[in-house]
């Protein structure tokens, strides 16, 4: 039953056009994720590992693992690297910890690892990433990034399956006889572009992604993975509620890749004393999410989410993990940062 549910699974989401970029569950833990306009919007070093695996129990369903690390400039200095917290020495004097305000020019670099499974296709992805955050006020700041780099796409034809072949009728199937015969990958330039707007009680962001679709290609040109160009836009508020030291965020996130519908989720998350919080979202005609984490230490945090399907797939799958795990390289003590 499984295999069979994996093929009018895969059907639906590979030859519809529909999602082929990762979906994450953590997003508004790291903007960087999502939009390149957001690299090195914190005031540290930001290196994120994480994992995610969507309905479990259906064979061939995606899995993603990814890196991410991203820093303003002045953090990418070794001499501000030599603490984690407090105060570094520089020709033996104590100075302050370097800053990245928000009323300050900043030029700032980060890159990601990605590798994406999803049935018999396989893809691994690196990319470099530059932003420029330009303050509007001394709250307020616009940012413009990009991210360039390579992606890796494969189809491994032992991992599909065809009723044909599973009932040996010998019906001829061309779309995988055509796909099993392709060997060897396929590598495409890929670029990613973002607007960032961001500040004390807010933020909003536009990003388009795989924005050369496979205009440039090599390896095995033969092979038609058709990558689109998709766009997210994604926007949220903060409410702070300094007497019961608590923030809560509303929030928003829209994709859409032609000529599949929009898509659409709503998040909340509710951070309490800087250091906990829990989140819950739901994604139109998908899922159910519900996110928890903390910081463990002022330089480490750990985040959890769990997806609950709410299409007729939750009858075959036990649900989706992502687990994140963020060193925070140069954050001051006592900051809460941004998103």
């Amino acid at each position: 039953m499984r295999i069979l549910l994996s093929i009018p699974l895969l059907l639906i989401v590979f030859h519809s056009f529909g999602q082929q970029t990762p979906q994450y569950s953590q997003y508004l833990q790291n903007q960087y994720m999502v939009n390149p306009g957001a690299t090195g919007v914190y005031d540290f070093m930001a290196i994120t590992l994480g994992g995610r695996m969507q309905w479990i129990g259906i064979e061939g369903a995606p899995k993603t693992s990814y890196i991410y690390f991203a820093a303003p400039s002045n953090k990418w200095r070794r001499s501000s690297m030599k603490r984690t917290f407090g105060k570094v020495k520089r020709n033996n004097v104590k100075v302050k910890h370097p800053t990245m305000r928000i009323n300050k020019l900043t030029h700032a670099f980060g890159g990601q690892l990605l590798g994406d499974q999803y049935g018999p296709f396989r893809e691994f992805k690196f990319m470099a990433s530059y932003a420029i955050h330009i303050p509007l006020s001394r709250e307020y700041a616009l940012s413009f990034g990009t991210s360039v780099g390579l992606a890796n796409r494969s189809f491994t034809s032992s991992n599909a399956q065809v009723l044909s072949v599973l009932t040996n009728t010998g019906v001829f199937d061309q779309t995988y006889d055509q796909q099993a015969g392709s060997q060897g990958a396929q590598n495409t330039l890929q670029v990613d572009a973002g607007i960032y707007f961001h500040g004390k009680l807010g933020f909003f962001g536009v990003t388009a992604n795989q924005l050369t679709t496979d205009l440039v290609k090599f390896g095995n040109r033969d092979f038609n993975f058709n990558p689109r160009t998709h766009l997210h836009i994604t926007g949220g508020y903060h409410f702070n509620l300094q007497k019961q030291h608590m923030r809560i965020s509303p929030s928003f996130l829209v994709k859409y890749i032609n000529p599949a519908p929009v898509s659409w989720e709503l998040s909340c998350q509710f951070e309490f004393n800087d250091r906990y919080w829990l989140a819950t979202s739901y994604r139109h005609k998908d899922a159910v999410v519900l996110g928890t984490g903390l910081y463990a230490t002022n330089s480490f945090k750990i985040g959890y989410s769990f997806d609950f399907s709410t299409t007729t797939l939750y009858k075959y799958n036990a649900g989706g993990h992502e687990i994140a795990l963020t060193f925070m390289l140069g954050r001051k003590s006592s900051f809460s940062p941004k998103y």
